[in-house]
């Protein structure tokens, strides 16, 4: 299993989610690495699909329900819209459901 955090320098926000990340990694009992990947320049942006920082990709799929329909690529911050409020970290319950999509 892959655990990807895509960010880039103009955002801080991933820096606050790698902690989170990896806490909710051990408490889920996965042992695996988050590799973090910087994505550079807008052409990056367009090629690796990114949708701003921070993303999270488990085994290359981005983690965000519905995601496949957005075209919106760009070195920007993300916003997650979830169920109640919106937040520059995406909720970890849809990190947990990716993480159990793979198990199942």
């Amino acid at each position: 299993m892959t655990v990807e955090l895509l960010y880039f320098d103009g955002c801080p926000s991933y820096e606050a989610l790698l902690p989170r990340l990896r806490g909710l990694l051990k408490d889920l009992g996965v042992e695996t690495a988050v590799e973090l990947r910087r994505v550079e320049t807008p052409e990056a942006a367009e090629a690796e699909r990114f949708l701003g920082s921070p993303t999270v990709r488990i085994d290359g799929r981005d983690i965000e329900p519905g995601v496949n329909r957005r075209t919106d690529f760009g070195l920007k911050c993300r916003i997650y819209r979830g169920p109640v409020s919106a937040s520059p970290l995406p909720p970890e319950k849809w990190i947990a459901d990716a993480l159990g999509r793979l198990a199942a």
